[in-house]
């Protein structure tokens, strides 16, 4: 007869709950019936070892945690900057802001510990400063000029150049195959520590709301305001609905991306056609949507133009999309898929996986930490470091 795990049935309980797993689900990870579980979860009857074991990994939590006497005191959690409306976070979306404040916590305390200086830019401004000033800021720091990226694809610029600055940015679309994030539920959040900086950006997307996500995320940084978002982008009819520190980070970000100085010198030829309109704002790296409303708002083209152009660019942007499909479908055929260590690597965030292996190889961390903190074996941080130093 199979070991039993003397746990403890509340213990037990919060860890499903606090994953925000039903019932159902957690009980069919170990293929037991759902009035078993909930026997387990009342202390009427006990689970093996191993699906006591099979729990804590489905959890995302340490086995030995279930033995605890009490609840274990956890993160906190991150103010919620959504609509009332939102879709409550689901199971992924739990587990990536879990991994994410488990990584800000570790190199915020390396950090204290070795006496770093606190970053200057963390909580500089608040929501009694005007937008504007606080784009410019964030844009002079950084060094970027949005009208004039070094490369075809901006989002690359604004992450080097923030973790060159020691912000850390994170982005994915999941946890694993099976455990996919919601761009619905959460497009991006913040942690605005003024020793370590985090930043995470739901990837499920392409890339011009994604850019928009971490200018809006940064702002979030700026002002010291740690917390969820979603639905970001500007919107002509949500201004009623969203939180005040969304609604300052959205014009901060919008301001840093499109500047009313470089719009207003746009030529007006480019509103005469959508084609003209997804051209610049791909060059900018925003999306013609957010494109068109940042021109309506500076009153550079009508409503009816706007209205217009918006028509046309939504059928524009559908088939860039399919394009986009059958470019990733070409290259998935040809290259076998996108490179696991570099989607890993940009999970992690490319300065925080630099900073533990550097720990690691100079023995100031154990192998057993540095495998916990980047999700992979030791044997394999090899691969990480072919794509850091390329």
């Amino acid at each position: 007869m199979a070991d039993k795990a003397y746990i403890t049935p509340k213990v037990l309980k919060w860890g499903r709950e606090s994953s925000r797993m039903t019932i159902e689900v957690a009980a069919a990870k170990v293929h037991v019936a759902n009035e078993k579980l909930i026997e387990w979860e009342e202390g009427l009857s006990l689970p093996t070892i191993r699906q006591a074991e099979t729990l804590a990994k489905a959890y995302r939590r340490p086995f030995s945690l279930f033995f605890l006497p009490e609840i274990p005191r956890d993160f906190q959690p991150l103010q919620d900057y959504r609509r009332k409306t939102a879709k409550q976070l689901g199971t992924a979306s739990i587990f990536i802001i879990r991994e994410i404040q488990q990584k800000q916590a570790w190199i915020s305390d390396v950090y204290k510990d070795n006496n770093q200086q606190t970053l200057p830019f963390v909580g500089k401004f608040s929501l009694k400063d005007h937008p504007i000033t606080v784009a410019n800021d964030l844009l002079t720091f950084l060094d970027i000029n949005p009208l004039n990226y070094s490369s075809d694809n901006p989002i690359i610029e604004w992450i080097n150049k923030a973790e060159s600055k020691g912000i850390f940015i994170s982005r994915t679309s999941f946890i694993h195959s099976r455990l996919l994030l919601d761009s619905d539920e959460i497009q991006g959040f913040a942690i605005a520590d003024v020793y370590a900086p985090f930043v995470f950006v739901n990837s499920d997307d392409w890339n011009a709301p994604q850019l928009f996500t971490i200018a809006h995320e940064l702002a979030h940084i700026w002002i010291a305001a740690s917390g969820i978002s979603s639905e970001i982008e500007p919107d002509l009819h949500g201004k009623g609905k969203f939180d005040p520190v969304e609604l300052f980070c959205n014009e901060v970000a919008a301001n840093a991306l499109m500047p009313a100085g470089i719009m207003n010198g746009i030529d007006g030829k480019i509103f005469t056609s959508s084609a003209e309109v997804f051209k610049i704002s791909k060059k900018m790296g925003v999306s013609s949507y957010a494109f068109l409303v940042r021109a309506l708002n500076l009153k550079l083209i009508s409503a009816e133009v706007y209205r217009k152009l918006k028509q046309d660019a939504d059928m524009d942007f559908q088939a860039f999309l399919k394009r986009e499909e059958e470019k990733k479908a070409r290259q998935k055929e040809k290259e076998g898929g996108p490179n696991p260590y570099l989607i890993r690597l940009n999970k992690n965030s490319r300065l925080f996986t630099q900073i533990v292996i550097d720990a690691f190889r100079g023995g100031y961390i154990e192998p057993t930490q540095a495998s916990y903190l980047l999700n992979t074996q030791v044997n394999k941080f090899s691969k990480f470091e072919a794509l850091l130093y390329r």
